[in-house]
């Protein structure tokens, strides 16, 4: 299975650079993931409403680029479908058993998703109803995944 991830920005902080790496090297024997940082639009401070729906619209346009045809795609989106790890374990069994070896997860800026990202998503999944940085969103991301991978192989995570 390959799995991408798109996301808006880079990750500035190093213990986040650092458990995404820890993560992502643990996923090696079970997927192909793959993290590809769109560029954050610049904004003002203090910006109106119409800028910032300017600068989601033109961070989507850039997001929707990474996105491949044929993938199925799950938008991080506090609106979004809670799952517990289990039921996101089963979600991805479910989605490579009916043939889908492609999942793109796309995760927005700090202002949020344009809706033409929303409109391109299979599926929305919210972490919680709390607000995370959405650099903290991408390690979360990752470990969740690698957990989902765990339970569905039966293999223990804590030890």
């Amino acid at each position: 299975m390959k799995i991408t991830i798109v996301a808006v920005g880079k990750i500035k902080e190093k213990y986040l650079t650092a458990g995404i790496a820890e993560f992502t090297k643990r996923l090696g024997p079970y997927c192909k993931l793959g993290i590809i940082e769109a560029d954050e639009e610049k904004m003002p401070d203090n910006p109106s409403e119409a800028e910032k729906s300017k600068a989601l619209s033109r961070e989507g346009e850039r997001m929707l680029k990474y996105i491949k045809q044929d993938s199925y795609v799950v938008v991080l989106d506090v609106t979004g479908k809670q799952l517990s790890s289990e039921e996101l374990s089963a979600k991805l069994d479910a989605l490579a058993l009916s043939g889908k070896s492609e999942i793109t997860f796309v995760i927005g800026g700090a202002f949020g998703l344009a809706d033409n990202i929303r409109s391109a998503a299979h599926e929305r999944l919210s972490f919680s109803k709390m607000t995370f940085t959405h650099q903290m969103i991408r390690l979360l991301l990752v470990e969740q995944i690698y957990r989902a991978f765990k339970i569905s192989r039966g293999e223990p995570y804590h030890w």
